[in-house]
């Protein structure tokens, strides 16, 4: 099979494909024959050498298979999970090595969900990581109907999914992007939208129970004047160390970092709304196999209006 390897970290020149074999299932992994990837900042990160060589513990290897989100069709299976020919998608072995820039993976069972046959590959790929960050950061934080919610970066992969998911759960939903990217940010379902280019956080709102941080540090200390007392912050770029900690303990605010984990669990609830046309992915640009550099450039601009995927 064709897959890309990470000769070693560095820049996207070190993404090369090779022939290599299919890979051997171990107990409960199914082959899942990809018919579509999904790229996202981790990736990149990665494959700059960092990502998850430090989020999941991984040695600098090199011939790395990068990647985790898949769509595709089970060829071989070893679990009673699925069967030959059930198309799946999911989020595989993360953190850790998915290997899904491959035309076959070794996808653990528990990590992967059948593919609702309302949406195509390319949208059931995008449909992985960004989400599962997205439901597994509002569980963490006990986000509830009625929650006045603030998400950053509401155009973005994460983002975008993340003010469906708040307005399924019957939150009131604030977003922020640029001026640009207003309407798609309110088609979405958010009450209100702020152009965090013309306009301070501080100025454009109140009363926040919960942020969703997809930017940085200087972006938690902004909001931080809109949360209420007693209110939560979440990031999924942020280590929380003690000055930021102190800051937000100062205003009875709490804070945390949250890494998204594998689930299959949650990937079945994520094709229930997919399946129903409750949650949708928007991809704003498709890469052929052959492209993956052209990929990870894009992804690298941050100005990624929802997902990008690579299809196969």
């Amino acid at each position: 099979m064709k897959a890309i390897l990470l000769v070693e970290p560095g820049s996207t020149s070190n993404l090369v494909m090779r022939d290599i074999n299919i890979p051997q299932l171990q107990d409960d992994e199914v082959l899942v024959q990809v018919q579509a990837i999904s790229i996202n900042p981790v990736d990149a990160k990665t494959r700059q050498g960092k990502g998850v060589y430090h989020y999941g513990n991984v040695g600098r290897q090199s011939d790395l298979i990068l990647g985790w989100d898949i769509s595709g069709t089970v060829t071989a299976t070893n679990s009673t999970r699925f069967s030959i020919g059930d198309e799946v998608f999911g989020m595989v072995n993360f953190p850790g090595v998915g290997s899904a820039y491959a035309e076959y993976v070794a996808a653990p069972a528990e990590h992967i969900a059948l593919k609702p046959a309302t949406i195509s590959h390319r949208e059931a790929a995008a449909a992985t990581l960004a989400p599962l960050t997205a439901l597994q950061v509002f569980r963490e934080a006990g986000v509830k109907a009625g929650n006045r919610v603030l998400i950053h970066a509401a155009a973005g992969g994460v983002g975008h999914y993340a003010v469906q998911l708040a307005k399924e759960i019957g939150a009131y939903v604030i977003g922020t992007s640029s001026a640009a990217n207003r309407e798609f940010v309110l088609s979405l379902g958010a009450d209100e939208h702020i152009d965090y280019q013309a306009v301070s956080v501080a100025d454009a709102t109140s009363d926040i129970d919960f942020v969703l941080d997809c930017l940085g540090p200087d972006n938690i200390i902004k909001s931080l004047p809109v949360i209420k007392n007693g209110g939560k912050v979440i990031s999924i770029v942020t280590q929380f160390n003690e000055d930021l900690t102190a800051r937000l303990a100062s205003k009875n605010v709490s804070g945390k970092n949250l890494l998204v984990q594998s689930n299959g669990k949650d990937m079945n609830y994520l094709a229930t709304l997919l399946q129903n046309g409750r949650l949708k992915s928007h991809i704003s640009k498709s890469f052929g196999f052959d492209e993956m550099a052209d990929a990870h450039q894009h992804i690298e601009t941050g100005r990624t209006v929802g997902k990008i995927v690579v299809t196969i």
